[in-house]
């Protein structure tokens, strides 16, 4: 929790080499600005850069779809060095970044040197095994009134099912009629044991140990969940598979959705 998160760091130096756009306030090269303080040299694999482009362009709609809808809140869970705050810059919209501590004060240092910060982007430290995410939110400004976009992305796969469960459901009570949430959930082939299928990812992970994955469900169990958590699946599409190599069938499940009616 007092480190920068490695994984974190090798997605925005991946999202770095690709062509992205951008609002017209927005910095198009901003992602490898934040990548420039880093101090870190790292070259994706083909299959990475594949994967992440597809999960990258998908959020990357979501934002500028709310944007033009004229949502003027965006909350990103598990932000990492996401710079879509800078890419996506528009007056009038609010960024709020929540990510753990060793993280968000890495990012803060970084958004400082390119001097970039508030009102644009608000960077809240949350342990979401343990904070009120809802809390979190309210302290940092975000207005629970107003719709929002809600991201998840890469993040649900690395917290626990009760975890996520309370995250989403923190969400969702924080999400005004209008709201929307973007999340990509880490799915495997129904029939497969959920917990074989994590240990064996984690197994072919260089960071297993200290971020290692922890949810892996079929996709109608992710779904279903999300329903639960008070989320109505709108759309969905299936990311590339993350390697040639893959076990169970595991692949990413993009989805949209509205806050269930009240």
């Amino acid at each position: 929790m007092n480190s920068p998160s490695r994984t974190s760091q090798v997605v925005a130096l991946t999202r770095a080499v690709l062509e992205r756009p951008h609002s017209p306030e927005g910095d198009p090269d901003s992602q490898r600005k934040l990548c420039a303080g880093m101090g870190m040299q790292y070259s994706p694999a083909t299959w990475l850069r594949v994967h992440m482009a597809a999960r990258t362009e998908f959020v990357d709609g979501q934002v500028m779809a709310a944007i033009a809808a004229g949502l003027r809140q965006i909350v990103i869970c598990g932000a990492g060095y996401d710079d879509r705050a800078l890419r996506f810059r528009t007056s009038g919209v609010r960024f709020f970044e929540l990510d753990h501590p060793g993280t968000q004060s890495d990012k803060a240092r970084l958004l400082t040197a390119l001097g970039a910060g508030a009102p644009a982007v608000t960077l809240a430290a949350a342990d979401f095994r343990s904070d009120d995410v809802g809390a979190v939110l309210a302290q940092a400004g975000h207005d629970a009134r107003q719709p929002s976009l809600f991201v998840c992305e890469g993040l649900l796969a690395y917290l626990d099912r009760q975890t996520c469960h309370r995250l989403l459901a923190s969400l969702a009570d924080r999400a005004a009629p209008g709201s929307v949430l973007a999340a990509s959930l880490s799915t495997h082939e129904d029939g497969a044991d959920s917990e074989v299928v994590v240990a064996e990812a984690n197994s072919r992970r260089r960071t297993s140990a200290a971020e290692p994955w922890l949810t892996i469900l079929p996709a109608a169990e992710h779904v279903a969940r999300l329903e639960q958590a008070g989320w109505v699946v709108t759309t969905t599409q299936w990311a590339p598979a993350s390697s040639a190599i893959v076990s169970h069938g595991r692949r990413s499940l993009l989805v949209q959705a509205s806050p269930a009616a009240r």
